[in-house]
């Protein structure tokens, strides 16, 4: 039974590859959920056959009541409020690991010194995820507020949480009969990922996530360990591995290190020192209309603006008249635009936007001084030439899509406020650009009834 249980898991390994293979599309990321979803099944299975757990009516009864959240949760969920279900799902990852490596604790105390390991690093990975992902979903949600939270004497305060984490740590080791060191190993853990988390503004919010679900992913690692289950270490491993290099890509696209996003409390000290001037030239849809009825060749570039308006729909109907008119239609993804990693790619599959008109950042930006209108709905920061032209911006050095060398620009925004970052931008003001004011959703259907 043990040899099946190996090659039950062997095959669940195989699935999990493939699967995160296909998640690498957007045309084949459904199908490489499923796949993915069928190893875990797989897996689960094996596990209760191979450890003879014949009577496992509390484990069904989570399958089934987790199931019903988990399906409730996935209709019901709004596409602006994604990031935040991710957020969530990261920290409930974060808390399994943290009750899995409790639990091989309390089950098993005579246990070796190298498992005692695990079970710290299952607790202490796991605690900073939950509480991590709390504060990251309060970020986002903007229950809480989304700036940097910087106070005097931080760095010191989060020196003695470590000192303390590893100190209780070594004791546990040492001297684990009862526990007690572990409970402060726990709640410590607790702490620290708030500590972590709340020195990061809300911009760097989609690199934070990416990152969390590479630390719920070790969680389960050493969780894996700590049980001595081959295929929870796998699983963790691919999900650790897979986060950290998403991880990379993010702070590539903000040409940042991983370090100065975690611990440079971006957005509460540099501040742009230069006003920005000009003449904002408003713009009705009437009037917007006559300039893309000429183009030839039109740019889409969505933000978090198109997921609140949950304008994804109207905007493929009218990227859809626009090609009908003879226009070439793409739209340029910022990976770090909206609120997680793929969060418009998400948006635009939903409304069956064709994937190969969805162009990247380097592919788009070539052909930008081409384009006769690019159309910005909703996004602020990925646009924002400040990052190119203004060494005192916060954001000076990350790549932008280079919307300000298309021949005409139009701004959907409901209002002159800043970005999720809180920083100007002068795009707004330049000869070439025209803000058309409103909701996106309604702007872009205004100009749909022109063309029809």
């Amino acid at each position: 039974m043990d040899i099946l249980t190996q090659y039950a898991y062997i095959v669940s390994a195989g699935l999990f590859i493939y699967g995160l293979k296909q998640l690498s599309s957007p045309a084949t990321a459904r199908r490489g959920n499923a796949i993915s979803s069928l190893g875990m099944l797989i897996a689960i299975v094996a596990t209760l056959v191979g450890q003879d757990i014949v009577d496992f009516q509390w484990i069904a009864i989570g399958i089934v009541i987790g199931g019903i959240i988990g399906g409730t949760a996935a209709r019901m969920v709004q596409m602006t409020k994604m990031p935040e279900m991710v957020a969530l799902f990261n920290g409930f990852g974060g808390m399994a690991s943290l009750l899995v490596g409790w639990a091989a604790f309390a089950f098993r105390p005579d246990v070796g010194t190298f498992t005692l390991v695990t079970i710290i690093l299952s607790i202490l990975i796991g605690g900073v995820t939950f509480t991590g992902s709390m504060i990251a979903y309060g970020k986002l949600s903007e229950r809480i507020s989304s700036a940097a939270l910087i106070f005097s004497g931080q760095q010191v305060v989060n020196s003695l949480i470590v000192l303390g984490i590893v100190g209780s740590s070594v004791m546990f080791c040492l001297e684990p009969s009862g526990g007690g060191w572990l409970f402060w190993v726990i709640g410590l853990s607790l702490l620290f990922g708030i500590m972590v988390v709340i020195p990061i503004g809300g911009a760097d919010m989609p690199v934070v996530i990416s990152l969390l679900n590479s630390y719920s992913g070790l969680a389960a690692c050493a969780a894996g360990f700590a049980v001595d289950n081959n295929i929870l270490i796998v699983a963790g491993a691919l999900v650790g591995a897979s986060g950290i290099i998403l991880t990379q890509v993010m702070c590539k696209a903000m040409n940042r290190s991983l370090t100065n996003v975690l611990f440079s409390g971006f957005g509460s000290g540099k501040v742009e020192t230069s006003k920005v001037e000009g003449e904002i030239k408003p713009i009705i849809a009437e009037d917007a209309f006559y300039i893309l009825e000429a183009a030839s060749t039109v740019a889409i570039v969505p933000g978090y603006g198109m997921a609140v308006a949950q304008a994804q729909h109207v905007v493929k109907e009218l990227a859809e008249l626009l090609e009908k008119n003879g226009a070439e239609v793409s739209f340029g993804i910022h990976p770090v635009a909206g609120r997680m990693p793929g969060h418009m790619n998400v948006l635009l599959a939903e409304a069956d936007v064709p994937y190969d008109q969805l162009l990247e950042m380097d592919e788009i930006n070539p052909r930008m001084e081409n384009v006769d209108v690019a159309i910005v709905i909703g996004a602020n920061d990925v646009v924002n030439p400040a990052a190119r032209e203004n060494e005192s911006s916060p954001i000076y050095g990350m790549p932008v899509i280079n919307v300000d060398h298309a021949r005409t620009v139009f701004v959907l925004k409901r209002s002159m406020a800043s970005g999720f970052a809180g920083i100007e931008n002068p795009l707004f003001y330049k000869e070439n650009t025209r803000m058309l004011f409103g909701d996106a959703k309604e702007s872009i259907a205004g100009l749909v009834r022109e063309f029809s």
